[in-house]
């Protein structure tokens, strides 16, 4: 199958032609249009006669149907190949009912039975970017991360320290005795010691983006076998929670720099195509029921449901809705530009609060944010009439693809009032890691958060790759109120939080814009759903009913 004559033959009826357009439409080079002609004449789908002298027109005559004929190849493919080689076939240009036609029989046969194993099959519509867990910034990475390694302990959302690779703990005003569990095996069969922890906590201090977190911690070492001690001098109120967060997971490296873990699954394969993990049978806890996930690359049209691979299409679901995170407009009032007058930021700060009602139209999955981001403790707030201020030039926004569609609803809003504004789309990668959008007046940033709502605030405000970090650094007043977490016990964050958002949103340097949810498709035969970390599900503790017919 050839996707250039798809192409083609979606694009250009039978009648006079001129190559060079045919080549632009093709994105190929003249020659090379030339021989895919020759070719496709040769072979029966069409019949092309070149024209002769300045000024004449070639001519092309269809005699095969070239979108039926495929279809049927990709009917016939489906049946013979797995599911990750034909799902590529999709990505060649059809037509738009052949293309709902050909997305229902890829549904239809989702998925491949193994005997005697109970496969999930999940749509992924991106590769996932890595599966080291210090390198994990965005959620699709990380809920990967939560199945393939462990932490020493978990935090729970109600502030409960639960155990995982330590058994028991103690905490004095200036040291972390940690005492590991005894026998548990790597993926690779080895056997955790204190030694990969120690190495494990080492790689995330000397990190820069968790540096800053673990600036209060002097001293990591082993004083015995599966024993591991953090001492802090000065003290650290979120110590515990610091070894909960996933990107300080423990993991070990091999001799051929791969990354190995201790979690419920292991990484079996992952391609461009698909990623599949399977049950880490010695695992030290509670195997998982499932024997394998497979996520498997699709069309982003393509519905998110998870289902079983022995099970037909037709098998009823039900939705689980989990939370998506939230959206806010951050301002670098530190930028040398007419962001860093007040006036202009409330001004902006004003036209969001009067329009950000209809929000939801853009997209139903989110809906207006007129509280904060500390869900069920912000409070909501009203923002006064101010007049328009002069500026001396037009603002800077920048946006990543996932915020596209809100920051051009933000532009059409801020252009009505008469706030002139330059768009620039920039990668998620150098968003990220390349401070880009700090190079901009305004952005538009969308935050999930790992479980624990009040370390996740904190480390939202801490962390070196956060939206807020150039910011809180060149604000006096927002770092003495920041070294007070230093002092304040963990349980009795919650009211440090609120004062600084408080003054995030008085001084307009970081509005809320929306919350964001997700309804997720699964199928009746699955048992135990239950949302985890950055609200994806718990892959370890479901299970599927079985097939009875099998």
């Amino acid at each position: 199958m050839d996707h250039y004559l798809l192409a083609l033959w979606n694009s250009t009826p039978s009648g006079e032609v001129k190559v060079k357009l045919l080549a632009e439409r093709l994105d190929l080079s003249t020659k090379q249009t030339r021989r895919k002609l020759n070719q496709w004449q040769d072979e029966g789908w069409l019949s092309f006669q070149s024209g002769k002298g300045r000024g004449i027109y070639s001519k092309l005559i269809w005699n095969r149907d070239v979108e039926s004929a495929y279809e049927q190849q990709f009917i016939a493919h489906l049946e013979r190949y797995s599911i990750e080689q034909v799902s590529k076939l999709l990505l060649y240009q059809w037509s738009t009912e052949t293309k709902q036609r050909l997305m229902t029989r890829f549904q239809s046969k989702f998925g491949f039975h193994q005997e005697g194993q109970d496969t999930l099959i999940i749509p992924r519509f991106y590769p996932f970017i890595t599966y080291h867990p210090l390198k994990a910034a965005d959620v699709h990475s990380a809920n990967l991360i939560a199945n393939l390694y462990n932490r020493v302990i978990a935090l729970k959302d109600d502030n409960t320290v639960i155990p995982e690779l330590a058994h028991s703990w103690e905490v004095e005003d200036h040291r972390l005795t940690l005492y590991l569990r005894k026998d548990v095996s790597f993926h690779d069969g080895s056997i955790l010691k204190a030694e990969d922890v120690v190495k494990t906590f080492m790689r995330m201090k000397q990190d820069k983006i968790y540096a800053e977190l673990w600036k209060p911690i002097t001293k990591i070492f082993s004083p015995a076998p599966l024993i591991v001690e953090l001492e802090f001098p000065y003290g650290c109120t979120y110590v515990l929670p610091l070894l909960s967060m996933i990107s300080a997971s423990i993991y070990k490296e091999s001799a051929n720099g791969l990354v190995i873990g201790t979690g419920s699954f292991y990484l079996e394969e992952d391609t461009d195509e698909r990623t599949v993990l399977h049950a880490f049978k010695h695992y030290y806890g509670e195997r998982p029921l499932l024997d394998t996930v497979e996520f498997i690359q699709v069309l982003r049209e393509f519905g998110n449901v998870y289902y079983g691979a022995h099970e037909s299409r037709e098998v009823g679901t039900f939705e689980v809705e989990s939370d998506s995170g939230f959206g806010v407009v951050v301002m670098n009032a530190f930028r040398q530009s007419d962001i860093a007058r007040k006036e202009v930021r409330d001004y902006i700060h004003m036209l969001i609060d009067k329009n950000r009602s209809q929000i939801s139209m853009i997209d139903s999955r989110i809906s207006a944010n007129t509280d904060g981001c500390l869900i069920g403790y912000s409070g909501s707030y009203t923002v006064p009439e101010i007049p328009k201020p002069i500026l001396s030039n037009p603002l800077k926004m920048k946006y990543v693809g996932y915020s596209k569609d809100t920051s051009f609803w933000l532009k059409n809003i801020l252009d009505e009032a008469g706030i002139p504004l330059e768009l620039e789309e920039v990668s998620f990668h150098d968003a990220l890691y390349h401070a880009h959008l700090q190079k901009a007046d305004l952005f538009i940033h969308g935050e999930i958060f790992e479980m624990n709502q009040s370390f996740s605030y904190f480390s939202f405000l801490k962390n070196t790759i956060s939206p807020l970090y150039k910011l809180t650094r060149s604000d006096q007043l927002l770092q003495k109120l920041l070294q007070n977490y230093d002092f304040i016990p963990f349980e009795n964050w919650m009211e440090q939080h609120l004062i600084i958002e408080d003054y995030l949103i008085k001084n307009s340097l970081c509005i809320p814009l929306y919350y964001s949810k997700r309804q997720i498709p699964f199928s009746i035969n699955l048992m135990n759903v239950k949302i985890k970390h950055f609200g994806y599900v718990d892959l370890s503790k479901l299970w599927m009913k079985p097939n009875r017919e099998a």
